[in-house]
């Protein structure tokens, strides 16, 4: 049995760092683009809440893997939790706690609690490489989100992180906020299908 824990406090309500969290594909946004990562919803129930399932699949230091997972808990800006139902380990949970410390300050801890499959041999992999990859990807992954959700202190929680860059982009250029990017980018768009129309 492995458990990994990791926090970072985060310049954002609680309720905007849950509903972010909330949202499994956004599990997508806290790994390098050359993991891969995929998480693609199965089958969503009551607001992302208990028993969503959802389908993991990445390329993990040169392995494919894959698993399906359930959400389990779902603790309004407290804890959400779920678990692999289907998959490579033996045993694969994440949790997600939530403590308000200010009005606009959040910490946001995670845990994952893993058995390698393998027996002795699964372990000593664990313990010599992947337990270490983990460590470093979840505090990367940490900070990521962070810098993503304090970019301008809210994010919209439908938006993929590549849109949400070319957005940050567009309100660089333009030396504007978030908003009055989105507002230009749709204009934009809206005028071009009119000139094309």
């Amino acid at each position: 049995m492995t458990v990994i824990k990791k926090s970072v406090e985060i310049n954002v309500p609680t309720s905007e760092a849950f509903t972010y969290f909330a949202r499994p594909e956004h599990m997508a946004d806290q790994f390098p683009e050359n993991v891969g990562l995929n998480v693609v919803p199965v089958d969503v129930k009551a607001g992302m809440g208990v028993g969503t399932t959802f389908r993991i699949s990445g390329d993990f230091d040169g392995k494919k893997l894959e698993w399906d997972c359930e959400t389990t808990e779902y603790d309004y800006l407290r804890r959400i939790k779920a678990k692999m139902i289907e998959g490579p380990f033996k045993r694969w949970e994440i949790t997600v706690s939530f403590d308000e410390l200010g009005e606009k300050k959040t910490r946001v801890s995670m845990e994952v609690d893993y058995d390698m499959p393998m027996g002795p041999l699964g372990g000593l992999i664990d313990k010599v490489k992947l337990k270490g990859i983990a460590e470093r990807g979840m505090e990367t992954g940490l900070y990521r989100v962070k810098a993503l959700l304090e970019g301008n202190g809210s994010i919209p929680v439908y938006i993929t992180l590549a849109a949400y860059r070319h957005i940050l982009k567009e309100k660089a250029d333009m030396g504007c906020s978030v908003s009055d990017a989105i507002i230009k980018i749709i204009k934009d768009r809206q005028e071009a299908l009119a000139k094309s129309a």
